[in-house]
């Protein structure tokens, strides 16, 4: 990686398109991103969230890809042996999807393909777009060891589950029984709890008269929000201390429409309190009911087909599906006189968290694992310390969920996955765990031994990632060295899914945790800081941005708004604003460039120079000291917010906008050689060191702007990270510069209001303010303000405007500069439009509606624009008074 000369300055302006790519290819095919087996470096590792197979980039992945990559970029430049495993998950249920929906368009199901050929199908669908989604990681900079890269059904990752099944079943932590579970019709498969989606629904309260079997004049009232499920009605309940119901312990009702007699029962599980304190139970088709049934020995009465529709236990509604099965029921019952009234009710109702059709309490033979054991070690080994939560409160989240966890439903009912490995004998029924098909049964008979038809669970793979992708069961040099792994990085939604399964499947397995920090960062919301949904229409598509802003300006954005919160609001403006950074940099680079182009021999800034710098060298040193510590401990911290803020004051307000305003004389126009050669030496190291702390946020275009500064240059990530550069500073000099920056605010700030010429050179006179004749506080303040003259007053000269200034105030002579009567009539009339101004921004933020309803950006906007119009108000008066005089 050549360094491109300084002769040959920046094109006038970024380009981040024909920047990106070119760079990526330079870093992949370097091999920079790979880790080493064979290193004396401190090991450190993150294992990266595996996006589905069928995925395209969403502003979920860019967020944590993001901070992954932050992190591996700036530990990699810490001098770690730094791997950052990627791979993609099988993504079973969605997959099948998108595969099943291309063979409709044919015409055709998976079915008549049959399960061989359709998987088939899927592993084809899988090579040729399986590629999508870390193509597009690239594009975002993704420095991930592409070497190791692995996907949930590998040959080795399949081993792994399999072999994990099998330890579990044979200890009896995975059993089969019939339960109730979550049924997607639409997926036809069982779900586990943590994937079902519960939305608020408006539907309906149905109050329904069930008749006594003794006195059918007469009944209990029920109200329930799904009256098709009365179908499979098995009994009702009521509380055994309701004194309205005593007596009714044995006795029967007649079930409405279906005429099945059925027991009242008494159960502390009813609410006396709610509704009439009657409770149909339904023990096939809520789980609540469930349990209920088993406490009492009831029958369970499914009364659906796997697609939904009611089945040959509903009767004369066999065929239909919920939705028309409810319409017909609810017209029958009222048709009979035994709809009672109907009431509207919002209620939670569970959504496949894949494809969004309601979910079905449903009564079938699955696979579970018992988790309570799991759940105890990963709860002790987080009390220990041996992983830290960031931020600390998803701790108690974490906690909480395993402390309550129910045994995981992990056989899903589709073709696309990791096969369960049980082998049942057609003759003898015997079942046998095994990695591969065994040739007889234990009971020794041959060639009848079938596979189960059911695929795991995809979290059960992904469960296994942080050592399944570093070759265990085997024991390999990336699992000595790597496991546990740093760090992981992911969004808090997936706390559940998938951090707590890593920690408990880690840990029985491997005998360890399997990372040592969660950091749980943000979800990206629109604007408004709503959730993004394709229902919504505010999804945002973040090859899109990339395309418009750049990629670092995106990457930029996502950090300076990741700060910890559940939802962060991403908006047009904090995105044109990083952008604007990027090209303040890029600006800024090429300022320096210019300057150190066409001059004496570049030589770098050596602990010798120090006697000779300046005190606008000597702040910017300090201040680049300062932020070297602060910005290393946000990095380590995970202060990400933090960091990119401070990076941006620095770059910006202090680097830009008063470092190389101070040097530009000497840079562009100093008549000495020397002192212009350590004008450069200085601002090439703080420059130097900007780009190195910023890599991690902004790979292009830091990495670009490396290689235009003097010097041979590799990468800059194989460059170290910075160092405090306590040698270099001066905090008395820091200390002057600040109060010199003061002094120079104060004075632009007069000049400004008062409209005093740009090109006009100003007397100034000081009282009580340390400012020596000839220092270099007076000689910066001269070139920065355009001042002629510096002068010493006991009081103020007639026709002066006035700064105050720490310790003293300033004087600037304004006669013969401007037409101080006219100014005076200027300045009147801009009091008077400001406060008018204030009068409306006071009338905006006086009403409630308003300020409840508008982001509270805009109303902090509000509030600021009003204090800011105040002070100007407040400055104009002091104005007129010697304008007036």
């Amino acid at each position: 990686m050549e360094t491109k000369s300084t002769e040959n300055p920046l094109p006038s302006s970024y380009d981040p398109k024909s920047v990106e790519g070119g760079w990526y290819e330079v870093w992949e095919k370097s091999g920079v991103f790979k880790a080493s087996t064979s290193t004396e470096k401190p090991a450190f590792c993150i294992v990266a969230p595996p996006p589905n197979v069928t995925g395209s980039l969403h502003m979920g992945h860019s967020l944590t890809y993001t901070l992954q990559d932050m992190v591996t970029r700036f530990r990699r430049m810490q001098g770690y042996n730094m791997l950052w495993l990627p791979g993609t998950d099988h993504a079973g249920i969605a997959t099948q999807n998108v595969v099943e929906k291309e063979l409709r368009k044919e015409g055709k199901t998976r079915h008549d393909l049959g399960r061989e050929a359709f998987v088939k199908r899927v592993w084809e669908w899988k090579e040729k777009y399986g590629t999508i989604i870390t193509r597009q990681l690239r594009r975002l900079g993704a420095s991930c060891d592409w070497s190791r890269e692995r996907f949930t059904m590998d040959e080795g990752l399949s081993k792994a589950v399999r072999r994990v099944f099998i330890t579990l079943y044979q200890e009896k932590l995975i059993y089969q029984e019939y339960k109730l579970i979550n049924w997607c019709p639409r997926c036809q498969t069982s779900l586990s709890d943590i994937e079902v989606e519960h939305k608020a629904v408006q539907g309906h309260f149905y109050h329904i008269r069930y008749p006594f079997v003794h006195d059918p004049a007469d009944g209990l009232e029920v109200a329930t929000t799904r009256p098709e499920t009365l179908l499979g009605d098995t009994a009702v309940a009521v509380h055994p201390e309701d004194d309205r119901y005593a007596g009714l312990e044995g006795k029967s009702v007649d079930l409405p429409l279906l005429h099945r007699r059925i027991p009242i029962i008494m159960d502390e599980y009813v609410d006396r309190e709610f509704g009439t304190g009657v409770v149909k139970i339904t023990p096939a088709h809520d789980f609540n009911d469930f349990q209920v049934g088993n406490r009492h020995q009831l029958q369970r009465i499914n009364i659906l087909n796997p697609d939904g529709t009611l089945n040959e236990n509903a009767g004369p509604y066999k065929g239909l599906t919920v939705a028309a099965a409810r319409k017909k029921i609810v017209e029958d019952l009222e048709a009979q006189g035994l709809l009672l009234k109907v009431e509207p009710h919002q209620h939670n109702v569970g959504h496949c968290y894949r494809c969004g059709t309601v979910v079905e309490p449903y009564y079938s033979k699955q696979w579970f694992v018992r988790m309570k054991t799991l759940a105890e070690a990963a709860l002790k080994a987080v009390a220990e310390g041996e992983t830290r939560f960031i931020p600390e409160s998803w701790r108690g989240e974490f906690e909480r969920w395993l402390n309550n966890i129910q045994d995981w439903c992990i056989s899903r009912q589709i073709w696309w996955g990791h096969r369960i490995p049980v082998y049942t004998c057609g003759v003898c029924q015997i079942q046998v765990a095994a990695e591969e098909a065994p040739p007889a049964c234990p009971n020794g008979h041959r060639g009848n031994m079938a596979q189960d038809p059911d695929v795991l669970d995809t979290w059960f793979s992904s469960g296994l990632w942080p050592f399944s992708t570093m070759g265990w069961p085997e024991k390999t040099k990336d699992l000595e060295i790597f496991y546990p792994t740093s760090v992981m990085v992911t969004s808090w939604d997936i706390l559940f899914f998938w951090v707590a399964r890593m920690m408990m499947m880690g840990l029985k397995f491997m005998g360890q945790v399997p990372f040592k920090e969660v950091y749980l960062h943000s979800l990206v919301a629109d604007a408004e800081g709503k959730k993004m949904s394709k229902s919504k229409g505010n999804v945002v598509d973040p090859l899109e941005l990339i395309d418009q802003f750049g990629t670092d300006a995106l990457r930029f954005t996502l950090t300076s708004i990741e700060t910890k919160q559940r939802y962060v609001a991403l908006t047009n403006q904090k995105l044109e604003s990083s952008r604007n950074f990027v090209n303040k940099l890029y600006n800024a680079t090429r300022f320096v460039l210019m300057g150190l182009s066409g001059g004496a021999e570049f030589k770098p800034l050596s602990p010798s120079d120090q006697a000779r710098l300046r005190l606008e060298d000597k702040w910017i040193l300090t201040r680049l000291s300062i932020v070297i510590v602060e910005v290393t401990k946000d990095y380590e911290k995970y202060r990400v917010a933090e960091l990119s803020q401070t990076l941006y004051r620095f770059v910006w307000n202090e680097f830009c906008d008063w470092y190389l305003e101070c040097i530009k004389p000497r840079l562009y126009a100093e008549a000495d050689p020397v002192e212009k050669g350590l004008a450069a030496a200085v601002v090439v190291e703080v420059l130097d060191n900007i780009l190195r702390l910023l890599h991690p946020v902004m790979p292009f275009v830091t990495e670009e702007l490396w290689h235009k500064l003097p010097g041979k240059r590799e990468s800059i990530m194989k460059a170290q990270w910075p160092k405090n550069m306590e040698d270099m500073a001066d905090l008395n000099a820091k200390d002057k510069f600040e109060e010199l920056k003061d002094m120079v605010t104060a004075v632009r700030t007069s000049r400004s209001e008062l409209n005093v010429p740009p090109s006009a050179q100003v007397h100034i006179s000081t009282k009580d303010v340390r400012l020596p004749v000839g220092s270099p506080e007076s000689t910066l303040l001269k070139t920065l303000c355009r001042v002629s003259e510096i002068t010493e007053a006991r009081s103020r000269p007639p026709k002066s405007a006035l700064a105050v200034v720490k310790g003293g105030e300033l004087y600037l002579h304004l006669e013969g500069l401007i037409d101080l009567k006219a100014e005076a009539a200027k300045q009147e009339k801009e009091r008077q439009k400001l406060e008018k101004y204030v009068l409306s921004i006071q009338g905006k933020l006086a009403n409630e509606q308003f300020v409840q309803n508008a982001p509270e950006e805009l109303v902090e906007a509000e509030k600021t624009k009003l204090q800011e119009s105040r002070d100007k108000i407040i400055r104009i008066e002091h104005n007129l008074k010697f304008l007036e005089s």
